[in-house]
């Protein structure tokens, strides 16, 4: 027995010795074939790693849609012990396997990040490629978030078996961050199917001609959305007004059904920006997404348009990505082969997608929405249907040709590639504007085109409702920050033959819902069955209305704080929408909390989601002390404690430590400068913020034009500090006031500021 012993430990050093010889150092990492799978483990950055696995004889070339980072020269050290490999940068251990490809990786203490499973890769052939999986081994209990927008009602994803192919109302990407501070990207377009068992956690995809995945160690929730901006784009600022409040309807049948809209609430005084454009203003079914307005319901669009700016507001144009059949730009896409071959929406109209993968029918779908919608001077964007709708399937639709194969092989990345075509042909028209789309899709990196995601076709109830917090929360953790949802939810149901916007438990769901979209980065409000305009239900006066004129005026009043929040998405790659374990990753509580969050780094909402509330347990995390925003009532950190709901009050929160700039009184976002706005410091800690302003518009901030200042209050003085004001912008105020109050603490105190530093002890 110990003859075989001994026999049987030689060969096992004999195998890793040859193993080991298969083993070629690159300049960003390792080259090895491991039972006749190539592995090759790239470094992009220190704290950034790419594995690519592939059968042996075949070639892995391949241009990422979602990255666009390039890897940069890193320093790392290359070790070998019998079949194991070593590669350290100065931030992580990577290890491979070489008798099993397993990878793994740790912290530099060699604490273990994630793991692949032994013989974890598996490529099964199809007739063109592989179907691809590979399978990694999590810490029993540890917690994982991402995936997209599911809506599953939960934060966080262990335990779900899900497949990932988009749709409305799920939005997915092989992407998730773990609460061990790392994160990771299956770069995959294909329908991938996520699965999270005792045994392992898996991704296999329908095509792939390799395994390809990042590991991004971030060290936190933030860390690793920062690290999958930078790897896959950062999120441009959007213009100012977009963060006040738009309306929109299923939809506006007349241009003089959308301008009274516009003048209601302007003879309400009740604040709104944007107003919506939906679908069929080109006519027919047939005539589907024409791109131009029947010239019977729309006879003047220019005049249109230029009404609505007249009334300081902005429109936004639905625009879809198929069209009907008897469409100019149905013949010419069909001539040159730029469309895909399956039954779109609508329903029995012959409409046909078009291949956005392809950069002539990008080009050409530009060249129609430019001259059709975009040159009368709309604002932005409501771009339906990204994923695309696909009715009467048939297996054989998946097999059609795109311009980057199959449609099997790149589904999951069309609204990818089509918002893209949007936004960059946008800024090479004209960089007066920013672009501004909203749309029902996403893929991984759609962030850096201008983007907001509305959560899709949701119904008005309270459990839908509930779910649309860890939706959009679990959006935001894949690093796209910008999301939204149809207020009281799109499909109205047995409301709409019940009283519609005047029964009474719909009017309960919509205010909650609206109270939730205060603090949401885009506050919108869509529907169908029910007009939803605010004038629906009932006039100032009525609880109902006023309520919502309450909320609608917080949002404007939260606008500085919303638009400094704003560019710290842009400048820092930060987050509007933040689980509560990105701030308190200490505070266990936390993990797998789905009904309540931060916005920004100061508030904490905690939304009202249930029927005939008058009562909301809250919980308080650890970490921080509290104050209540509405009573200014202090509370202490790491217990739960129950919040009156009144329909006028939603519970929020404001962490001790925080400065919110508060501002004015405005029908529109730009009506007023912010040249005497209110300071409101939070004491009961040290605090920072940062007052960012631009032109509102424009991409001249990309050049510089803007202006930040610093506030700091020192809670131990009780002084704040304003700082030097750094940068300038055409229109910028000079001479202003900051009325600065302590809150709790007296009526404040007003100061004047030129731009140079001054403090002020209260």
């Amino acid at each position: 027995m110990k003859t075989i012993t001994l026999l049987t430990a030689f060969m096992l050093f004999a195998v890793g010795f040859t193993m080991a010889q298969d083993v070629e150092k690159t300049p960003s990492g390792v080259k090895a074939v491991v039972n006749d799978i190539s592995v090759e483990i790239r470094f992009y950055s220190p704290s950034i790693v790419r594995v690519i696995k592939y059968p042996v004889g075949r070639v892995y070339a391949r241009s990422s849609l979602s990255v666009i980072m390039e890897p940069r020269p890193v320093s790392f050290t290359m070790s070998t012990s019998g079949w194991r490999v070593l590669l350290q940068s100065d931030s992580i251990q990577v290890s491979l396997d070489t008798r099993t490809g397993r990878v793994a990786f740790a912290s530099l203490s060699g604490a273990s990040l994630l793991t692949e499973k032994d013989y974890g890769i598996q490529f099964s052939p199809t007739d063109s490629s592989f179907i691809v999986r590979q399978a990694f081994l999590l810490d029993k209990k540890e917690p994982i978030y991402g995936l997209g927008q599911q809506q599953n009602g939960r934060l966080n994803q262990r335990g779900q078996r899900i497949r990932l192919a988009q749709e409305n109302m799920k939005i997915c990407i092989p992407f998730f961050q773990s609460l061990k501070g790392y994160g990771l990207f299956w770069d995959n377009y294909s329908p991938t199917l996520f699965s999270d068992n005792p045994q392992e956690t898996a991704f296999e995809s329908e095509v792939g001609q390799g395994a390809d995945y990042y590991f991004l160690y971030g060290a936190g929730g933030d860390g690793v959305v920062a690290q999958m901006r930078e790897l896959t784009g950062q999120a441009p600022l959007m213009p100012l007004w977009v963060y006040g409040f738009l309306q929109s309807r299923e939809r506006y049948k007349t241009q003089f059904e959308l301008m009274e809209v516009v003048r209601r609430y302007r003879a309400l005084q009740v604040p709104i920006d944007g107003i919506i454009q939906d679908w069929q203003y080109w006519g027919q079914d047939s005539n589907w997404n024409a791109m131009q307005f029947d010239p019977i319901r729309f006879p003047k669009p220019k005049l249109m348009v230029d009404s609505v700016h007249a009334y300081h507001t902005h429109l936004f144009v639905v625009a879809w990505p198929d069209f009907g059949p008897l469409t100019r730009q149905y013949s010419e896409f069909d001539a040159k082969h730029l469309l895909i071959n399956f039954d779109s929406w609508p329903p029995n109209a012959g409409a046909r997608p078009y291949d956005p993968y392809n950069p002539l029918a990008r080009d050409l779908y530009w060249d129609y929405l430019n001259k059709g919608i975009f040159s009368l001077g709309v604002d932005a964007w409501w771009l339906d249907s990204s994923e695309p709708d696909h009715i009467d399937v048939k297996d054989s639709d998946f097999e059609q040709p795109t311009y980057l194969g199959s449609y099997r092989s790149v589904q999951n990345a069309f609204p990818l590639m089509h918002i893209n075509g949007i936004y960059t042909h946008q800024r090479k028209t004209t960089s007066a504007k920013r672009v501004v789309i909203l749309t029902r899709s996403a893929f991984a990196g759609q962030q850096r085109f201008g983007s907001c995601n509305w959560s899709g076709d949701v119904r008005s109830d309270w459990n839908v409702f509930r779910a649309q917090i860890p939706a959009g929360l679990n959006l935001s953790l894949t690093g796209i920050p910008y999301w939204n949802t149809d207020i009281g939810g799109f499909f109205a149901g047995r409301f709409a033959q019940d009283g519609g916007a005047k029964n009474p438990e719909f009017q309960e769901l919509y205010t909650r819902w609206m109270q939730f979209a205060v603090f949401t980065p885009f506050m919108r409000s869509h529907g169908t069955d029910i007009p939803r305009e605010i004038y629906q239900f009932g006039g100032p006066g009525q609880p109902i209305f006023d309520i919502q004129e309450k909320f609608i005026d917080l949002r404007y009043s939260l606008l500085p704080y919303i638009y400094s929040t704003a560019w710290q998405v842009t400048k820092n790659s930060g987050s509007f929408m933040r689980p509560l374990l990105s701030d308190f990753p200490s505070d266990t509580s936390v993990f797998n909390m789905d009904n309540e969050y931060m916005f920004g780094r100061s508030l904490l909402v905690s939304p009202v989601t249930e029927k005939g509330s008058s009562m909301q347990r809250v919980y308080l995390p650890s970490g921080a002390n509290w104050i209540d925003f509405w009573t200014g009532e202090q509370f202490t950190g790491g217990r739960r404690i129950i919040k009156g709901t009144p329909m006028d009050i939603l519970p929020v929160f404001v962490r001790a430590g925080s400065i919110l700039p508060w501002g004015p009184e405005v029908q529109y976002a730009t009506e007023k400068k912010w040249d005497d706005l209110e300071i409101r410091v939070y004491p009961g800690a040290d605090a920072t913020f940062t007052l960012y302003e631009d032109e509102n518009d424009s991409y001249n901030y990309e050049s510089g034009a803007y202006s930040e200042i610093d506030f700091q209050w020192n809670e131990a003085s009780h002084t704040l500090t304003v700082g030097d004001r750094r940068g300038h912008f055409p229109g910028m105020p000079g001479e202003r006031k900051f009325k600065v109050v302590i809150m709790g603490r007296g009526p404040g105190k007003e100061i004047p500021y030129n731009g140079k530093m001054k403090k002020v002890q209260l």
